[in-house]
């Protein structure tokens, strides 16, 4: 090989190199770069070992019915996965119906705007973010309603991402994040007037617990919305299939047991709420929400070569291969619990807390 030729070849690895690692990798501009891929708040020596106490924990199906360990679960899973979901996926944790001539990130956008047009609050009114997340939804809520929005999450890691973008936005004076577990939350009765959350609740052991707390900081007559990961009319818990997609879908998804979408409204009736509308957003007309993971299967490859590099080097913590590997399969069982409309992410219930408390 002559010298042009080899500093031809170096020069097309180095930029291509550069590509991959310093400009590819980030779902938008303002989420993560491959190269600050980490474990969240645990330290990097540590995040395989983590990982392999994250899968044990399904070894052991009786732990994941132990309430109490599953906030530490929980955690653990958003140290994980944070930063993969970030910059493979956006700032916006959660599934969205196509939209013709919209791009994803527009359509993720229309589908959270909706949440806060559902409950209408007004400007300048106080509403939660019950699992908030990195906090996509709050600031493209924020935005369109002109509302104060407090979200809370379990994930420190999160919290400390959140106000980052948050600032990084100026929006922190409207919009601000808090630690906590959704099912003990530090806020006072009858603070909020109005309440959503997007794919969150799933991950509480008890919905009723969950709903109970979000009833008892909202104000009388204030609305909650919630969008819930369910199995639907169509799942079949003697079918065989349709129980290792389910399994699979909680398993990569840090999920102590997918209800039935039949459980909701009795739910939030048992702790107080009115029922004002249920409906399964993912049903047609709306274009199928998993046509994005289908889409993404080269990008993942793509990924995964990278996360490989990276690991390899010590640029990200041993154990980001076993991760990104584990959310790659989550997506195929989460394409077939789609495509067979066993499982939806979307199943909507629009609630208001009644302006006056009944007697027991």
């Amino acid at each position: 090989m002559d010298s042009l030729t080899l500093v031809c070849t170096v020069s097309l690895l180095a930029g291509g190199l550069y590509w991959f690692v310093c400009i590819l990798g980030s779902a938008e501009q303002k989420g993560k770069h491959a190269v600050k891929l980490s474990g969240g708040s645990i330290e990097r020596q540590h995040v395989q070992e983590n990982y392999n106490q994250y899968w044990s924990f399904f070894r052991r199906p009786k732990e994941i019915e132990t309430a109490d360990k599953v906030p530490d679960f929980v955690d653990t899973f958003y140290n994980l996965v944070t930063d993969i979901y970030e910059w493979g996926w956006g700032q916006s944790f959660h599934f969205s119906p196509a939209i013709p001539g919209k791009s994803n990130l527009e359509s993720t956008r229309i589908h959270e705007e909706m949440a806060v047009d559902l409950i209408g609050v007004k400007p300048g009114q106080k509403i939660l973010d019950a699992g908030c997340g990195v906090g996509g939804p709050m600031r493209a809520i924020a935005k369109h309603s002109g509302c104060n929005v407090v979200g809370i999450t379990i994930n420190e890691y999160q919290v400390s991402r959140a106000k980052a973008h948050n600032k990084k936005a100026g929006l922190e004076n409207q919009c601000d994040v808090v630690c906590g577990n959704f099912l003990q939350m530090p806020f006072d009765d009858a603070s909020f007037d109005g309440a959503y959350s997007i794919e969150a609740t799933c991950h509480a052991p008890k919905l009723e617990e969950v709903y109970s707390e979000i009833f008892r900081v909202l104000k009388p007559g204030a609305m909650y919305v919630s969008y819930e990961w369910v199995t639907t009319e169509l799942y079949n818990g003697e079918d065989p299939e349709h129980v290792e997609v389910i399994h699979g879908i909680e398993r990569g998804d840090a999920l102590p047991g997918l209800r039935s979408y039949s459980d909701i409204a009795e739910v939030a009736k048992k702790v107080g709420f009115e029922v004002v509308k249920e409906k399964d957003l993912a049903k047609p007309p709306a274009r199928p929400w998993w046509s994005r993971l289908k889409m993404g299967r080269i990008a993942y490859w793509r990924n995964h070569i990278l996360v490989t590099v990276l690991e390899f080097f010590g640029i990200a913590p041993k154990g980001t291969v076993d991760v990104h590997e584990m959310l790659f399969k989550t997506a195929d069982y989460l394409t077939k619990g789609g495509e067979t409309g066993i499982f939806t992410p979307m199943h909507m219930i629009l609630c208001k807390k009644p302006e006056k408390q009944q007697e027991s």
